[in-house]
C-alpha cells in the first residue's frame, strides 16, 4: 500500500463529521416532535428512523475511505469497486433485516419512522452539497502531468519551431488539401 492521499479523502471525512453533527441535532428535534405527536412510541420511532438512515448513509462514505487506503496500488481500482460494492450489498442486507425486524413492532409508528428517515436523508444531502461546494479541490486532481517537476520533464527535448526556416519549404502533404 502507498501513503498517497486521494483528493476525495478530506471531503469524505468532512462530510462524515458534519453528517454526524447534523444527525445528532436531527435526532434531538425528531425525538421531541415524535414525543409530542405520539408519546414514547413516536419518540422511539423518530430516533430509530434517524439512526437507521445515518448508519446507511455513513456506510458508503466509510467504505470509500477504506478503499482509498489502497490508492497508488496496482490493484486500486478493483479493490475500490469491490469494497464499495461490498458496502452496498451490506446496506441492502441490513436494510432487509431491519425492515423485517421492525415491520410489526408495537413501539414503531410507521408514519413517524418514515418521516424521520426522509428528514435524515434530506439533511444528509444538504450536508453533502454544502461540503462539496465549499471544499477547494481542482477540477482535475490525483494526476501527474508530463511536466511535473518532481518527475522530470518527459516532453521531447527537441525544440519545436512553428516557423519554417527560410530555405525550407513545407511539403505538399503538410500543407493539406487544396493549398
Amino acid at each position: 500500500m502507498t501513503n498517497t492521499t486521494v483528493s476525495s479523502t478530506p471531503i469524505l471525512r468532512t462530510t462524515l463529521v458534519w453528517s454526524g453533527a447534523v444527525t445528532a441535532a436531527l435526532a434531538v428535534v425528531a425525538a421531541i416532535i415524535g414525543y409530542l405527536v405520539d408519546g414514547t412510541t413516536g419518540m422511539l420511532s423518530a430516533l430509530t428512523g434517524v439512526l437507521i438512515a445515518a448508519v446507511f448513509l455513513a456506510i458508503t462514505g466509510v467504505s470509500i475511505l477504506i478503499a482509498n487506503k489502497w490508492y497508488g496500488d496496482d490493484l486500486y481500482v478493483p479493490i475500490f469497486f469491490a469494497v464499495v460494492l461490498g458496502g452496498w450489498i451490506l446496506k441492502f442486507v441490513l436494510f432487509l433485516i431491519a425492515m423485517l425486524v421492525l415491520r410489526d413492532q408495537p413501539w414503531i409508528n410507521p408514519t413517524i419512522f418514515v418521516l424521520a428517515v426522509i428528514a435524515s436523508v434530506l439533511a444528509s444531502l444538504v450536508v453533502d452539497v454544502v461540503v462539496l461546494t465549499r471544499m477547494r479541490v481542482p477540477h482535475v486532481s490525483d494526476i501527474s502531468l508530463p511536466t511535473d517537476p518532481d518527475e522530470g520533464d518527459k516532453v521531447d527535448e527537441k525544440p519545436v519551431n512553428d516557423e519554417f526556416s527560410k530555405d525550407q519549404k513545407p511539403s505538399a502533404a503538410a500543407e493539406g488539401p487544396g493549398v
